[in-house]
C-alpha cells in the first residue's frame, strides 16, 4: 500500500466513532463506592462509560467477581450479556457469606460489538447476615441516663500473638458512639449509628481496622453520648425517648495469615467510666468539656486505666433482629470556614462572623492558664441593632464550654452535638481572639456533589448557593427541617417538597433509600404516615401501647412522592418495589378516611404551611388561604395516581386498574365539589390552582381558564407569589407547563417580599423558613417559628434545572434525556450540569450578538431528545456546520415553535439567530 493511501486509511481509522473502546468507570454498588457492610442478598452494580466521539452505546457487558483483586480465581462470571443496561444490575453469582469481600470488574461492548478494556477493580463487603453472626452482647453502665450527664467511656484490653491478615470492627450503640483502637478513632464517621426507627431498624457500622492492630497488647475503647437515643429531641423536649440506658454492641473479627480467627466482642469483661473530660454532650444544648480531666492513653495499651475510675459493665439482653447494615453514606466533616471578621456588638459582645449560615461546630485553638473556661454560643443572625440573636433557637442552648488544661497549645472539637450558625459569641477567651483561633467545621451526610447551576444574575446565583447550603445544613443523617433550634426533626412535608431538587444537587439515592425504609417502619398499622420520621411526636396509648399516628396532606404523601421521585431520578425499581406496600397502605388509609364521598375532610393539619397558618399561629402574611379539605383531597388524588403508576411499572395490573379507577373517581369529585364552569377553584388561591393543574384534576377545556386565573392572581399581586410549602414547589412548573414561562421568570426574578430573592436581598446565605423571616425594617417574624436554614422553599431549584436550562427526564434514571431549555431575555446566559447514573449531563444557553448559543452534553449509553426554542432548521448550525450536514442530529422536526431532534451521546453546540 502506498504511504499516502496508508496515511488516509490510518486517519480514517483514528477518527472513526467506532474506534474508541468503551471504558467502564465510576463503579458503584448499591449507589455507593466500595461499601463495607451490605446485607443485600443480591447487591446491585452500576458503572458509567467513557470513550471518544459521539453515539457511544453499550450493546453487551460482562461482569466478573473474585475474592482477590487479581481475579486469578473467579467467583462469578456473567459471560457476555447482550444488553445496554449499566445501572443497578443485580449480582447473580453464588450465595454470599457474612463478612465476605467481593472484588468485581466489568467490561463493555460498543455499538460495533468491539470489546472494551476491563475496568479497574472495585469491591463490596457483606455485613453480618444473621443474628447468630453476632458473638458480642450488649453492655451498659450500671446507671440509667441522666439528661446532661457525662459521656461514657468503655475499654477492653486484648493481645495479638499472630500476624494479622485482615480485621473488621462491627459496632452500634444505644446513643451516639465513637469507636477507638490503640489511642485513635477507627473512622472519620460522625454521629454514628445515625438516627433511625431504633426499635425496628438500628444501623450498625463496619470498619476496616487492619492497620491499627499491633502485635502484643491492644486496647479497644468507645465513647458514648446521649444522642438521639436518650438525649432531648424535638420541641416537646422528649428525653430518653428510646431508652434510659446507653449501651454498646461491638465485635472485632480478626483473621490471621494462618487461617484462624479471633473475635473480641463486648461482654462482661469490659469496663466503663464517666470520669472523662466530656462532662455533657447533648444535641441541642451543646457540649461541656473539661480538658483537665483528659485521660491520655485510656484507650491505648501500656498505660493501665489512664487514671480514671473504672467499673464493671452490665451485660444486657436486647433482640438483635432490629440490626441493619448501614445503607446510606455517613456524616463526615466536609469543609472548613474561617471567620470573615471579628468584632464587638454595640453592647460589647465579642462575635466572630463566618459569612455563611452552616451546620457543624467550631474547632477552637487556645492556650492559657489551667481552669480558664471559654464559652462559645452560636446564632444564625444579628438583630436590627447588630446584637447577637438567639431567641429563635427557643430552648436549644447551642453552647460549647471548654475548660483549659493549661498544657500549652490546645485544640478542641465537640463530639456528640452539632449547631446551626453563622455567628459565634466568645466569652472568656484568654488574650486577643484572632481568626486563626476559630475554624468552622461543616458537617453533613457524605452525599456526592452532582449538580451545579449558574446564570448571569448574581442574585439567582446566590439563591442557588443558598439552596445548596440549605441542603447541606439539613441533610445530617436524616432530612431535617432545621439544624439549630429545639426541633431538627425529619419533617415529611419538607422532604417531599424538596426531594427532586435534592437529587439534582447531590447524590441522595442511598440516603433516601434508608430514610424511606424508616417512613414505612413508622407508619401506623392503618397506614398513616406521621408528621416526622423517625416519629417522636405521636402519642402512645398508655393502655394498648399503640402509637396514635396523625398525618397531614402533603406530609404523609412522602410515602408515595418519595419512592416515585427516587425511582425516576435513579431508575431504582427495587426501591419502588420495596416501598410499594407502604405506598399502598397510605393510599388505602386515606381511602378509608375519605369514604365513598372521596373527600378527605380530616386530612389537612398544616394547610399550605407556612404561608397561611389556619391553626397554630396567627397569620400575618398576605391573604393566600387554601381550603384544607381541598388540599387533602387533591393530594389524595395525586398519591392515588402515583400508586397507579408504580403498580404499572411493577406489573401489578389489577392494582393499576383499581387505583386508576379510584383516581378518576376522586378527580370527578374534585371537579364537582371545588371547580366552577368558568375554571375557578375553591379558595381562589394560587396554591388551589397550582395543585389542581399539577395533579391533573381539571377537565382539559378548563385548564387554560384555570391557568389564566392563576396568572391573573399573580399579576394582581404585582408578580408576587402567595404560596406555602405545598404550592411553592409546583408553582413555576405549572406556569411553564401551560405556556406562561415568562410569568415563572417574573416570580423567580422578583426581588421584593414575598419572593425567592427577597431573603437574598436581605443577606440570606441559606433558605429561610418564612418568606419574611427578617422583615423589610430588619425586625423579625414570629420568634417561635423562624428558622433561617430551612430548605423547603429551595424547591425552586428544580425549576431552574428543568426549565431554565432544560435538563429533563425522558426515561427513569436518565437513560433517555430531554434537553429543552426555555431562555429569557432577562438573562444573558444560564447553564447547568448534573451527574446522572450514566454520567454528566450538561445544558446551557447564551444570548450573544443576536445569536442564541446552546451547549449540550449527553453521556455515553444514553440518548437525548433536544428541543431548540424558537429555531428553524435552515438557520441552525451545530459546531459550525449547517444542521442538515450533521448526521448525528436525527429526525429533525418543527414542533410548536421549537425544533426537535434526537441525538446520541456527545457534546453539541447549536447556534442560530435569536428571535
Amino acid at each position: 500500500m502506498r504511504p499516502a493511501v496508508l496515511l488516509i486509511v490510518l486517519s480514517l481509522w483514528l477518527h472513526s466513532p467506532v474506534r474508541a473502546q468503551l471504558s467502564p468507570v465510576a463503579l458503584t454498588c448499591e449507589h455507593r463506592t466500595n461499601p463495607l457492610g451490605l446485607d443485600e442478598a443480591k447487591p446491585r452494580l452500576s458503572w458509567q462509560l467513557t470513550g471518544n466521539g459521539r453515539n457511544l452505546r453499550q450493546t453487551a457487558y460482562q461482569i466478573q467477581t473474585s475474592d482477590t483483586p487479581t481475579f486469578k480465581k473467579l467467583g462469578w462470571d456473567s459471560g457476555k450479556i447482550p444488553s445496554d443496561a449499566s445501572v443497578l444490575l443485580p449480582y447473580e453469582g453464588p450465595a454470599l457469606r457474612s463478612g465476605q469481600r467481593v472484588y468485581w470488574r466489568v467490561r463493555a461492548y460498543d455499538q460495533a460489538g468491539k470489546t472494551g478494556p476491563w475496568s479497574s477493580a472495585a469491591y463490596w463487603e457483606m455485613g453480618l447476615l444473621a443474628s447468630t453472626d453476632w458473638r458480642a452482647t450488649w453492655i451498659e453502665p450500671n446507671d440509667t441516663v441522666k439528661t446532661g450527664a457525662p459521656a461514657i467511656m468503655l475499654r477492653k484490653p486484648f493481645s495479638i500473638t499472630k500476624k494479622v491478615a485482615s480485621a473488621r470492627a462491627y459496632a452500634t450503640a444505644h446513643g451516639m458512639y465513637e469507636l477507638r483502637l490503640n489511642g485513635q478513632r477507627v473512622s472519620d464517621e460522625l454521629l454514628a449509628p445515625g438516627w433511625t426507627v431504633y426499635p425496628k431498624r438500628l444501623q450498625y457500622q463496619v470498619y476496616d481496622i487492619t492497620s491499627q492492630l499491633r502485635t502484643g497488647a491492644n486496647v479497644v475503647g468507645a465513647q458514648i453520648g446521649e444522642g438521639w437515643y436518650a438525649g432531648v429531641i424535638g420541641f416537646t423536649n422528649n428525653a430518653k425517648y428510646y431508652g434510659n440506658r446507653l449501651g454498646l454492641l461491638a465485635q472485632l473479627v480478626i483473621r490471621y495469615t494462618d487461617g484462624t480467627t479471633d473475635v473480641i466482642g463486648t461482654d462482661g469483661s469490659w469496663q466503663y467510666s464517666t470520669n472523662g473530660p466530656i462532662r455533657q454532650s447533648e444535641l441541642y444544648d451543646g457540649e461541656t468539656y473539661d480538658a483537665r480531666l483528659s485521660r491520655a492513653g485510656w484507650d491505648a495499651p501500656g498505660t493501665g486505666s489512664g487514671g480514671a475510675d473504672w467499673s464493671a459493665v452490665r451485660v444486657a439482653s436486647y433482640p438483635l433482629t432490629n440490626l441493619r447494615a448501614t445503607v446510606s453514606e455517613p456524616v463526615r466533616r466536609q469543609e472548613e470556614l474561617k471567620p470573615q471578621r471579628i468584632f464587638r456588638t454595640p453592647s460589647g459582645t465579642l462575635v466572630a462572623d463566618f459569612g455563611q449560615n452552616m451546620t457543624g461546630w467550631i474547632r477552637l485553638r487556645v492556650s492559657g492558664p489551667a481552669g480558664t473556661t471559654v464559652r462559645i454560643r452560636h446564632a444564625e443572625v444579628l438583630d436590627k441593632k447588630g446584637e447577637f440573636y438567639t431567641t429563635n433557637l427557643r430552648e436549644a442552648k447551642q453552647e460549647l464550654a471548654y475548660t483549659l488544661s493549661g498544657s500549652g497549645n490546645e485544640v478542641y472539637e465537640p463530639h456528640f452535638t452539632f449547631m446551626g450558625f453563622r455567628y459565634v459569641a466568645v466569652d472568656g477567651f484568654p488574650g486577643e481572639l484572632k481568626p486563626e483561633h476559630l475554624t468552622g467545621v461543616v458537617i453533613h451526610t457524605d452525599m456526592p456533589l452532582t449538580g451545579r447551576f449558574e446564570c448571569s444574575s448574581a442574585l439567582i446565583n446566590q439563591l442557588q448557593r443558598n439552596i445548596e447550603w440549605g441542603q447541606k445544613g439539613n441533610f445530617v443523617d436524616v432530612p431535617t427541617d432545621c439544624p439549630q433550634r429545639d426541633e431538627r426533626l425529619g419533617w415529611t412535608g419538607d422532604a417531599q417538597a424538596f426531594c427532586r431538587t435534592a437529587g439534582f444537587n447531590r447524590g441522595v439515592a442511598a440516603l433516601f433509600t434508608r430514610w424511606l425504609a424508616d417512613v414505612a417502619a413508622d407508619q401506623s398499622a392503618e397506614g398513616a404516615v406521621p408528621f416526622v420520621v423517625p416519629d417522636i411526636l405521636s402519642r402512645v396509648d398508655p393502655k394498648t401501647g399503640n402509637r396514635e399516628v396523625a398525618t397531614s396532606a402533603g406530609w404523609g404523601d412522602i410515602a408515595t412522592i418519595g419512592p416515585w421521585t427516587m425511582y425516576n431520578l435513579y431508575g431504582d425499581r427495587r426501591l419502588l418495589e420495596t416501598q410499594y406496600p407502604s405506598m399502598k397502605a397510605y393510599v388505602d388509609y386515606i381511602r378509608k378516611k375519605a369514604g365513598v364521598a372521596n373527600i378527605w375532610k380530616s386530612g389537612s393539619v398544616f394547610g399550605d404551611w407556612l404561608f397561611y397558618k389556619p391553626h397554630m399561629y396567627s397569620h400575618t402574611e398576605p391573604d393566600g388561604y387554601t381550603n384544607g379539605d381541598m388540599i387533602a383531597t387533591a393530594f389524595y388524588a395525586y398519591s392515588t395516581d402515583l400508586l397507579r403508576k408504580a403498580a404499572t411499572v411493577l406489573g401489578k395490573t389489577d392494582d393499576a386498574r383499581q387505583y386508576g379507577d379510584l383516581f378518576e373517581s376522586i378527580k370527578a369529585t374534585f371537579q364537582r365539589e371545588y371547580v366552577t364552569p368558568s375554571g375557578r377553584i375553591a379558595s381562589d388561591s394560587q396554591t388551589a390552582y397550582v395543585l389542581a393543574l399539577n395533579f391533573n384534576l381539571l377537565a382539559d377545556e378548563l385548564r387554560p381558564l384555570a391557568t389564566q386565573h392563576l396568572v391573573n392572581d399573580i399579576k394582581s399581586r404585582k408578580n408576587h407569589l402567595s404560596t406555602g410549602f405545598l404550592g411553592t414547589p409546583y408553582l413555576c412548573h405549572v406556569l411553564s407547563d401551560n405556556g406562561f414561562t415568562d410569568v415563572g421568570y417574573d416570580l423567580l426574578l422578583q426581588e421584593t417580599y414575598p419572593s425567592w430573592l427577597y431573603p437574598v436581598r436581605m443577606g440570606a446565605t441559606t433558605i429561610w423558613e418564612r418568606w419574611d423571616g427578617i422583615k423589610p425594617d430588619s425586625t423579625f417574624q414570629d420568634e417561635g417559628m423562624n428558622s433561617f436554614n430551612h430548605y423547603a422553599y429551595g424547591a425552586i431549584g428544580d425549576w431552574m434545572y428543568r426549565v431554565v436550562t432544560g435538563i429533563e427526564l425522558g426515561q427513569p434514571g436518565y437513560k433517555q434525556i430531554r434537553i429543552q431549555p426555555q431562555p429569557t431575555d432577562r438573562l444573558t446566559f444560564a447553564k447547568a450540569a448534573m451527574k446522572s447514573s450514566y454520567g454528566d449531563i450538561e445544558s446551557g444557553w447564551e444570548r450573544k450578538d443576536g445569536q442564541l448559543v446552546i451547549r449540550i452534553r449527553v453521556p455515553a449509553n444514553t440518548t437525548a431528545l433536544i428541543r431548540l426554542p424558537r429555531a428553524e432548521a435552515a438557520t441552525v448550525t451545530e459546531s459550525g456546520k449547517p444542521l442538515a450536514q450533521v448526521p448525528d442530529c436525527r429526525n429533525v422536526t418543527p414542533d410548536k415553535g421549537s425544533l426537535a431532534m434526537e441525538v446520541g451521546s456527545g457534546e453539541y453546540t447549536f447556534t442560530y439567530p435569536e428571535k
